[in-house]
């Protein structure tokens, strides 16, 4: 025979979901989390964002805290975020995540590193008395929204699908280490020679070679060298000129000076004869 089930047991139900609900409706805010595709909700408005990872013994002991301080963020216009760095390597490169839990600040696009101390006390005066003013804020350069720090993003991401791959090889495939890394080896070649065969033709299309620029005329500008010995045979032929027409000359000079001494002479003789003629 079955026995009848105590009526206490209902009771005790309806109490405990009537004191779990408070709780449920007293939390004033949530702790939302930020991916890649959302990150850039955080250069609008005030925000205080937590980069933690499940396995860290330290983001673990802040987790009571932050929820807590999460809880005063409608009262404080703030938002409170978190961002867990293994599924989002792209903000650990991002943020340049190096220590783990890491809080930054921001307001308005402005980013800060708090290094204070991580209670719910202390993360609310720090907004409340506006204690982030007296720290300097991130360099536009190594921001989170400048090409470095997208680089460095790509880098990481590119780093984890890496990580990736080569659990697939090994736990999946069944490939052995050597084997997964020659994998990867050969890759690495294929990639250098296709992106060095790209930039090789985009240099030829940007910077044609010689070989493929018509040929000017040669001038004697650009060939004095092949011009000199022509020069040198025009110079002497002009000097023989010259020796020929000073020869030429001088052997004038010397027939007028012979034809006007003989002329002097039969002038003479002519007078004389004339002389002796007169009685």
């Amino acid at each position: 025979m079955a026995t009848p089930a105590s009526p206490l047991v209902p009771v005790a139900v309806l109490m405990l979901l009537l004191c779990g609900a408070p709780w449920t409706h007293g939390r004033r805010s949530d702790v939302r989390v930020i991916t890649d595709e959302n990150w850039r909700d955080l250069l609008e408005g005030e925000w205080m964002i937590e980069f933690f990872a499940p396995w860290c013994p330290a983001c673990q002991n802040l987790q009571p805290e932050w929820e807590s301080f999460a809880e005063w963020g409608e009262d404080l216009e703030i938002n409170v975020a978190k961002v867990d760095v293994t599924e989002q390597p792209g903000l650990s490169g991002r943020f340049i995540i190096t220590a783990l839990p890491t809080v930054y600040h921001c307001k308005d696009g402005e980013f800060r590193r708090y290094q204070g101390p991580r209670t719910k006390k202390d993360f609310i005066n720090f907004i409340s008395e506006k204690e982030w003013k007296s720290i300097e804020p991130v360099s536009s350069w190594f921001g989170p929204g400048s090409i470095l720090m997208s680089s460095m993003s790509a880098l990481f991401q590119l780093s984890m699908w890496i990580r990736t791959c080569h659990n697939y090889f090994i736990e999946d495939l069944g490939l052995p280490v050597w084997g997964s890394y020659t994998v990867f080896a050969l890759a690495t070649l294929l990639s250098g020679l296709l992106l060095g065969l790209c930039m090789i033709f985009l240099a030829d299309c940007l910077c044609p070679s010689r070989r493929h620029r018509p040929q000017p005329y040669p001038s004697k500008k650009l060939l004095p060298e092949s011009s000199q010995p022509l020069r040198k045979v025009e110079e002497e032929h002009e000097a023989d000129d010259e020796d020929v027409s000073e020869e030429e000359a001088e052997r004038k000079e010397g027939t007028n000076k012979d034809f006007s001494q003989s002329a002097i002479r039969q002038r003479s003789s002519w007078t004389l004869s004339r002389q002796v003629d007169i009685p």
